[in-house]
């Protein structure tokens, strides 16, 4: 099993990153969760859900929504503002059928303070969207639709979302997000107001449009990685 940095460590290591100078040459993970004990879960943090039921398998965080929640999302120990967030995530088989239509997964970034950066992915109706929350509600920045990479009820999906903000260039200090599913970036948009977001958690969420009562997913391979600048 992969080492885990304490949060503490991973904080130090995201700021020496940040600060260091002005291209980005790659992205570095500065924190992988397998979900492979109880240890392992419960250093997800939730931050969101009035109801959200938590377990597990050898392999896997396993969430269930219950009444009166929309969504329930659960922070990672890294925090900061230029970083990428992946997992694998599955929509089960025991979400009730009325409830999987309208079912989604997600990662968010920049989270805290009522905003956030958020990839959400709908298994069954194979769409994307990249959208920004602030207290005023939100922006859509992009939506992709009948999207192959998107799998199903019990199949992995492979998500990743990336917030980073933009060094050179006619569109300096925007931010430039981008979505990913299956490897493929699938929704990408550019951010003129990025300073609305003062948070910097990073986070998985899983939930459905106006309720969720009754969703139940699972979230494995976690990754946090922050950008190298040379």
């Amino acid at each position: 099993m992969r080492k885990r940095i304490a949060a503490p460590i991973l904080v130090a290591a995201l700021i020496g990153l940040v600060a260091a100078s002005s291209a980005y040459a790659a992205m570095v993970g500065i924190y992988r969760n397998e979900m492979g004990s109880i240890t392992a879960r419960a250093q997800l943090i939730k931050i969101s859900g009035a109801n959200c039921a938590r377990g597990g398998s050898t392999d896997a965080l396993r969430v269930t929504i219950g009444e009166k929640t929309d969504a329930c999302s659960f922070r990672t120990p890294v925090i900061g503002r230029d970083l990428e967030i992946s997992a694998t995530e599955r929509l089960l088989s025991g979400t009730p059928k009325g409830v999987q239509n309208k079912a989604y997964l997600g990662l968010e970034l920049r989270a805290g303070g009522g905003a956030k950066y958020q990839l959400l992915v709908y298994p069954l109706q194979r769409k994307a969207q990249l959208i920004k929350y602030t207290p005023e509600g939100p922006e859509f920045f992009d939506i992709a639709k009948d999207l192959p990479s998107v799998m199903g009820v019990n199949k992995a999906n492979g998500l990743r979302l990336r917030a980073l903000q933009i060094r050179s260039g006619p569109e300096k200090d925007r931010t430039s997000v981008a979505g990913f599913v299956g490897g493929e970036k699938v929704v990408e948009g550019i951010d003129a107001l990025p300073a609305a977001l003062s948070g910097e958690a990073s986070a998985v969420t899983v939930g459905a449009t106006k309720n969720g009562n009754g969703v139940v997913a699972s979230i494995d391979d976690l990754v946090v990685r922050a950008p190298v600048h040379f």
